[in-house]
């Protein structure tokens, strides 16, 4: 009976993972929770990140705020740890647990912290009382209640005010509490009026997914709160500053990634991104601007704009994210050079804020720099993809050229940033794969002054220690599901370049079974495929019912050099055709496994123009699923808001140069289509609007081809409902099931 006991305990006593798995589902997917970025606090004791719950039932996401201690146990081989509580997992817990919560910015003195939260029906700014000791909130208050709703806040570095931006009104520009008096009438009068038309005198009337109605970004700066108590709390910010006023949006549009403004170390600039060129829905030129913080009550905006400087008015292509380094004397920034292109290299450059001088760190590295950080106020580390996955790099002010961080895994890293704790210099980063969502990690660093260590001489960061796990948020929900590994593979393709693809294979895979393929096709088109993971088109999922994943890496796709990206401009069913075609002849040679009698096409974005131009150049497909794509380049270019991206891939108007709009556009092969096609379109896409679908499945329609389409009344380029969402994976995957299932 003992031993008995002692069996069951044991049985009992084992982790989730050790059970049999199963394959992907959606409803696994929809469990998992959306990590977001990691943010120390002051003293280096904990991390702040948000993470999302979706309730699939309910048709909602929500954001919460978590903690876990910076020198929580590490799990380097990423294996989970069953917890107190049963769940499989790490010391991270939710901080606030009866409220929604977003993007947490700790206060200087870490004894407080803002965030963004909908508690009250829009989005404002509240501040949370932080025990340090017990790693708790003690209390919550509201800080903003405006009615044009309030986000993207940041503490200022001396502790005295609160930044945030809000969509106002800028014929409301003047004093605070007349300004914030005007923006609420309009939004009010908006809300009543029985009219809800709309009159435009000028392009990029509306973007990504709404209307812009008059409104533009600002940013706004009020007096942090020394209130112990929630006294005065949760009234109108009527002495917000509002010091980007004009007719202009500052911070640009964005969507995500580093903020495109900072404040000095001294918190007494700011500086930020905003593009005052006249014809905004043809130009890339965001320049960045400083301001002063700090104003008399009486000062106007004209004296607000005439104080303001643009640091950046020599480069006529963008400039953006600015991160002042620690000790105050330069600006980093990211910066293009060719005006116009959203897709030319992204440089990561240096502004000597006593000199003006400007300098190029990354001259000679041919990647795109992402997300960056000071890792001191003389080191600089940075992101950027290569061949399918995204490496962290540093450069320091005196390299020559950047180094890749050798201990880094593989898989996608992202949103860095440097904390002290304990005389130990820490790493932050947020790190995903195709097989796993984002989650966070830690790798200690120690900055050094030893010549001889950098490949290239000079300072050089070295990690004492490769990445550990900080969070495990996610780690029951995967240690329970069977995936499969991401396959590289390299053929040679267009202009006999090397061109790389990748294979994802079914779960509890059979070599000597033949399988059928889902081919998936990337957006962009200046993307790629990788080690990466997405929750709107997840490669694993798309396998899991028993599909071999294939996707190739063409021409313009990123991670492979600029002079392999600028190939696609102006050739877009030329050079990316051939290759993904030559891909998948290689994988139907190379992988006995393979049915290439049992195909199917699948691409959003560029990735549905690419399914709209192979439905007119092959008929090797049982089917294709062509989600937001181009049907005719020139209803396109005329119903979409960005006109800056196709005037640059087309060499300019469909009335300037329209030989080579019509030379790459599928509607001209309509004769040709003969594959079953399943369309999908959201009506609030305004990237490819929705009357692109509209054409295409009209056309099939009136050919006679086997075609369905899927129509989102309230999804715009993506789709982000979770019921949406599911609908959606079971719309597809019925079609591509029905067409390569066929007597089988």
């Amino acid at each position: 009976m003992r031993r008995l006991a002692f069996l069951l305990a044991l049985l009992f006593s084992l982790p989730a993972f050790s059970q049999a798995k199963h394959p992907f589902t959606f409803e696994d997917m929809m469990k998992l929770k959306r990590v977001g970025e990691p943010v120390p606090s002051p003293d280096g004791k904990w991390v702040l990140f948000s993470a999302v719950d979706v309730d699939l039932a309910a048709n909602t996401k929500t954001p919460h705020i978590w903690i876990v201690p910076l020198n929580a146990d590490s799990n380097e081989k990423g294996v989970p740890h069953p917890s107190p509580e049963g769940r499989v997992g790490g010391t991270e817990r939710v901080l606030i647990p009866d409220q929604d919560g977003d993007r947490p910015r700790w206060a200087p003195d870490g004894k407080r912290f803002a965030f963004l939260s909908t508690k009250e029906g829009e989005s404002q700014v509240w501040i949370a009382d932080f025990d340090g000791t017990a790693g708790t909130v003690t209390s919550v208050h509201k800080l903003t209640s405006i009615a044009t709703e309030a986000g993207g806040e940041l503490w200022s570095p001396d502790g005295k005010h609160i930044l945030f931006t809000s969509d106002v009104y800028p014929e409301c520009d003047g004093a605070p509490a007349v300004e914030a008096a005007c923006n609420a009438k309009k939004v009010k009068d908006a809300a009543d009026s029985k009219v809800k038309a709309l009159i435009f005198d000028r392009l990029l009337y509306r973007h990504w997914n709404a209307y812009k109605a008059g409104k533009r970004s600002h940013i706004f700066v009020v007096a942090a709160p020394t209130l112990p108590s929630g006294e005065g709390w949760g009234t109108p910010v009527q002495s917000a500053r509002d010091i980007t006023p004009g007719d202009y949006d500052s911070p640009e549009f964005s969507l995500g990634g580093q903020d495109d403004y900072a404040f000095s170390p001294d918190g007494q600039e700011i500086c930020y991104t905003s593009n005052h060129d006249k014809v905004e829905a043809t130009s890339t030129n965001n320049d960045l601007w400083i301001v002063p913080v700090n104003w008399p009550a009486n000062a106007t905006p004209a004296e607000v704009l005439a104080k303001t400087k643009n640091i950046t008015a020599d480069n006529p292509a963008s400039d953006s994210t600015p991160l002042y380094s620690p000790d105050g004397k330069y600006i980093a920034y990211r910066a293009q050079q060719r005006p116009g292109y959203e897709s030319d290299r992204f440089r990561l450059m240096l502004y000597d804020r006593k000199t003006g001088e400007r300098k190029n760190l990354t001259e000679g590295f041919d990647g795109w720099v992402g997300t960056f950080t000071w890792g001191a106020s003389r080191f600089l580390f940075f992101t950027a993809e290569e061949a399918g996955s995204a490496r962290i790099y540093y450069t320091s002010l005196d390299f020559v050229k950047p180094s890749v961080v050798k201990t880094a895994l593989q898989g996608y890293d992202d949103d860095l940033t440097f904390v002290q704790n304990n005389n130990i210099t820490f790493l932050l980063f947020s790190k995903m794969s195709i097989s796993a969502p984002t989650e966070i990690y830690k790798s200690p660093w120690v900055l050094v002054n030893t010549p001889h260590c950098g490949e290239t001489g000079g300072d050089i960061c070295s990690s004492q220690d490769p990445n550990f796990k900080l969070t495990h948020l996610n780690d029951a929900v995967l240690s329970q599901i069977a995936m499969s590994p991401l396959e590289p593979f390299w053929f040679t393709g267009a202009h006999g370049d090397k061109v790389e693809g990748f294979l994802v294979k079914p779960p509890n895979f059979d070599a000597s079974k033949k399988y059928p393929v889902k081919f998936l096709i990337h957006g962009g088109p200046q993307g790629a495929w990788g080690d990466d993971w997405s929750y709107r088109w997840n490669p694993e999922l798309f396998a899991a019912n028993g599909y071999v994943v294939i996707m190739i890496n063409f021409h313009g796709s990123t991670g492979y050099g600029q002079k392999f990206i600028d190939a696609i401009n102006g050739d877009w069913g030329g050079a990316p055709f051939e290759d993904l075609m030559k891909g998948l002849d290689y994988a139907e040679a190379h992988y006995g496994f393979i049915d290439k009698d049992r195909e199917c096409a699948l691409g959003a974005s560029f990735g549905g123009y690419m399914a709209n131009w192979v439905l007119g150049h092959t008929d090797r497909f049982k089917c294709i699923v062509s989600h937001d794509g181009t049907f005719n380049n020139e209803s396109d270019w005329g119903t979409t808001e960005e006109l800056w991206f196709n005037e640059w891939e087309f060499h300019g108007t469909p009335y300037t140069n329209r030989e080579l709009y019509r030379k790459w556009s599928p509607h001209l092969f309509a004769t040709n289509f003969k594959t079953p096609t399943l369309v999908i379109h959201g009506q609030l896409d305004y990237r490819l609007d929705v009357s692109e679908g509209f054409q295409l499945f009209t056309t099939l329609q009136r050919l006679g081809v086997p075609s369905k389409m899927l129509y989102f009344p309230d999804e715009g380029h993506w789709v982000l409902k979770p019921q949406n969402s599911q609908l959606w994976y079971k719309t597809v995957n019925d079609w591509v099931d029905r067409w390569t299932r066929q007597n089988h």
